[in-house]
């Protein structure tokens, strides 16, 4: 089936058909959905991450479903983004087969659950090093290698980090980092003619975070706490990096856009609580053909919900 034939963009047809963009961990998740998006507006895609077999067979898929008259191209690049010496020779690459990069996708990272008291000095670092640091290098080798003269946007993948987020003090101290890092160089970069804004997605199901975490049950516990009651789909992220990539957001800088279904706002108990209902239903390019068995409002998509 072709590309075309599985996304349903918000966004119009050939609307980066001149763009050259690098989606890190666009492979699998939300990057996957990310870059899927991406193709479908024409864009010309580089995914990177460190598992050199699996990206390129994401690559491989991806561009065989490419309409015949697509602008579109796609390129797999290894890229352990802890490294400064790939993250460099990633973008040295891109620009050398595409003569520039107009769009960064800051989406690689990794965490895994454990207390505080539990997260030795090296796992700590190894989900610094891969969230904060490895951001950190992308978004500088990115400017340095075409955005410094060129222009740019950059989007930072982020999370629920608001008011805490016990078991993951690793990635939330990284990703609060980020979101300084978003700030400040929004503004060191603006005469350089960079946008740099960040997207913090709630709680989001996909196949690959289910199998991550081991079961559905993690995510089922989240709906109480999410006045949407449902969760977010990696459609829903991937509108809102693809908004602040596009000229709509032009005055948009420094900026993050929460997609959380109001989570961040809503802390039980409160005296006030919004009732289970199913009346914010989610985005998803076609809710006929959704795959994977994955569950948005504590069930598996295509099961049926009556509405009281």
């Amino acid at each position: 089936m072709a590309l075309n034939a599985q996304v349903r963009s918000v966004f119009r047809s050939g609307l980066f058909s001149d763009k050259v963009a690098i989606v890190t961990g666009g492979g699998t998740g939300i990057g996957r959905t990310i870059t899927k998006e991406l193709l479908f507006l024409g864009c010309k895609v580089v995914i990177a991450s460190r598992n050199a077999e699996r990206l390129q067979t994401a690559a491989d898929a991806l561009k065989a479903s490419l309409p015949q008259d697509s602008t579109a191209a796609i390129q797999a690049i290894q890229c352990n983004i802890r490294k400064e010496d790939e993250v460099k020779a990633l973008m040295k690459t891109t620009v050398a087969n595409f003569g520039k990069i107009d769009f960064l996708v800051n989406n690689g990272g990794g965490q895994f659950l454990s207390p505080v008291s539990k997260i030795s000095t090296k796992g700590w670092n190894a989900v610094v090093d891969t969230n904060l640091t490895g951001t950190f290098m992308c978004c500088r080798e990115a400017f340095l290698a075409s955005m410094e003269e060129n222009g740019g946007v950059i989007v930072n993948i982020l999370g629920d980090l608001w008011r805490g987020f016990p078991s993951m003090a690793h990635s939330c101290a990284a990703r609060a980092g980020v979101l300084n890092l978003t700030k400040t160089a929004s503004l060191e970069w603006a005469h350089h003619g960079v946008r740099i804004n960040s997207v913090a997605p709630g709680t989001v199901f996909g196949k690959e975070a289910s199998e991550h975490y081991g079961s559905n049950k993690l995510f089922e516990l989240a709906i109480p706490a999410i006045p949407a009651k449902r969760l977010g789909t990696p459609e829903e992220i991937s509108a809102a990096v693809t908004f602040l990539l596009s000229p709509a957001a032009s005055y948009i800088t420094g900026e993050t856009i929460k997609v959380d279904g109001g989570s961040s706002l809503y802390q039980l108990p409160l005296g006030f609580t919004v009732k289970d209902h199913n009346n914010m239903p989610a985005y998803s390019w076609d809710s006929e053909e959704e795959s994977e068995g994955e569950m948005v409002s504590g069930k598996p998509v295509g099961e049926k919900e009556t509405v009281q």
